[in-house]
């Protein structure tokens, strides 16, 4: 597939730049929405599970497009005005856009490192992939220390989106400040889900989003919760099974009770985004890696959380029939 010509002069080789486009061909075709991007990502774990991330940022994906559903669906359209709607959409759309760009180059870097059995982690600056992950890889591609990997992906990941959108300001002042997200957060409506067939939910809630250390804590808690020798298989089992529509009802179709479909399907909802890189500086050049960052996550007794989802469902349907009970009697 790749000519095998050598520049001695350390000018990129014909090898290298065939692989590098091919590489920009799949991301751009993997990155149009959160259904391609959640497909790519499985696609790859069930081809290298020892790359638990992608599994991990499958699952992730696919509580992104419930929550950019649920937008539209017959609750929070109800609760959120159409113009907070849309940039809460377009808040998550970039975030997941931002990190599919970063990291889908250097799976497929890693995809093309097996083929020829030879490490390409050199070529992730192309990308404009962080030294960190360039070290990290090569790291991996020596000593195979796999949790070392998913916990350094996570830490990228969430540093990735740090400046361009949880520090960004229109983002901040519309979003991370505005009272909706902050109810949001202080009564833990927001919860990272990993359904199973059987109906039982597992999962964390999110804290303190804008917080970067909470958000790779979180990460490698929820990476606990799907890894877990316990739970592990239901969760293979629903991935396998279930088609991700971006509805909260992929996985509410498996309750005892009889559920009807109450959000859209995505690609319905939702229109392509079309975006760009931002010109941020890599995100390792001013901010120092923490040693606590790979550390082992802080872990309660493993629960399925299905009564407290329903729950909070709940008390979001009984919040909106009394805002409604006032608007009707105003």
């Amino acid at each position: 597939m790749f000519a095998n010509l050598i520049n001695l002069n350390g000018v990129m080789t014909i090898q290298e730049d065939i692989l590098i486009n091919t590489i920009k061909k799949k991301v751009l075709k993997g990155n149009i929405d959160n259904i391609s991007r959640t497909q790519c990502y499985e696609r790859f774990y069930f081809q290298y599970p020892d790359i638990q991330w992608a599994l991990l940022a499958a699952f992730v994906s696919r509580n992104a497009g419930w929550n950019m559903c649920d937008l539209k669906g017959h609750t929070l359209s109800d609760l959120l005005t159409p113009s907070y709607s849309k940039q809460l959409f377009l808040t998550y759309e970039r975030s997941n856009w931002l990190i599919f760009q970063d990291a889908y180059p250097q799976l497929l870097l890693y995809h093309y490192s097996t083929i020829f059995n030879k490490p390409w982690f050199h070529l992730l600056s192309i990308f404009n992939v962080s030294k960190f992950m360039e070290k990290e890889w090569n790291y991996y591609w020596e000593n195979r220390d796999k949790q070392r990997l998913l916990y350094a992906l996570i830490i990228n990941e969430q540093n990735v989106i740090q400046k361009p959108v949880i520090e960004k300001d229109i983002f901040k002042r519309r979003i991370f400040h505005s009272l909706p997200y902050k109810m949001n957060d202080l009564m833990h409506y927001s919860i990272v889900l990993f359904p199973t067939l059987s109906g039982e939910l597992y999962g964390a809630s999110v804290e303190k989003f804008q917080k970067l250390d909470e958000r790779i804590e979180l990460g490698k808690k929820l990476a606990a919760i799907l890894f877990h020798e316990n739970v592990f298989d239901d969760f293979i089992q629903f991935a396998k099974r279930t088609v991700h529509t971006g509805s909260r009802y992929d996985y509410e179709q498996y309750f005892q009770e009889n559920i009807i479909r109450k959000t859209p399907f995505l690609r319905i909802a939702f229109p392509i985004i079309q975006q760009t890189k931002s010109n941020e500086e890599l995100w390792d050049v001013n901010r120092k890696v923490k040693e606590k960052w790979f550390g082992p996550p802080k872990l309660e007794k493993l629960e399925p959380i299905t009564k407290w989802y329903k729950k909070k469902q709940k008390e979001i349907e009984i919040f909106i029939s009394i805002k409604n009970w006032f608007l009707l009697n105003e």
